[in-house]
């Protein structure tokens, strides 16, 4: 019963990050123009609706359609297949390890959802603060950076644990 539980949380985990980011990818695609600004948050937080052809800050643009396929859309499938298939079925993971995979993975399948649908990922969030800005984003990307800093806490506390045992 334990096990039926803990995988019931990881899909669910999953499932919210992938709706989370799919609802504001529709709300911006049917309600923000391209290159459109919107200032929330006097500046420092702002909507602009770009579609990214490419990876991380457009990466991969001008690759030939053939090496795109296959580095930003078939290898991240099966990566992402085998990091749920191993996440499911390995009861090794912490509760922290697991809610930040879950997390990476939530946020990747709705960028790969995005690439597979419409050939381009909806990204529409910026942030300014001082000298500090970041490129434009989305909620997927969102959650891949709080799994991966969830990971990076779990190694830190399991490195603590380890120095005290």
């Amino acid at each position: 019963m334990k096990n039926a539980i803990r995988i019931f949380l990881i899909i669910l985990t999953v499932s919210v990050n992938i709706g989370c980011d799919q609802v504001s990818k529709t709300i911006v695609r049917d309600k923000v123009s391209y290159g459109e600004s919107i200032s929330l948050l006097d500046r420092h937080l702002t909507l602009t609706k770009v579609e990214n052809t490419g990876a991380f800050l457009s990466v991969g643009d001008a690759w030939p359609p053939l090496i795109k396929n296959i580095l930003l859309l078939i290898l991240p499938i099966l990566a992402l297949l085998a990091g749920f298939a191993y996440l499911l079925l390995s009861a090794k993971a912490t509760r922290l390890l697991a809610l930040g995979a879950s997390f990476i993975i939530g946020g990747g399948i709705g960028n790969l959802i995005d690439r597979a649908a419409y050939g381009s990922v909806t990204d529409f969030l910026h942030i300014r603060v001082g000298l500090f800005q970041t490129g434009i984003f989305n909620m997927a990307d969102v959650s891949v950076m709080v799994g991966a800093g969830l990971i990076l806490l779990n190694g830190v506390l399991k490195k603590d644990k380890s120095q005290f045992t």
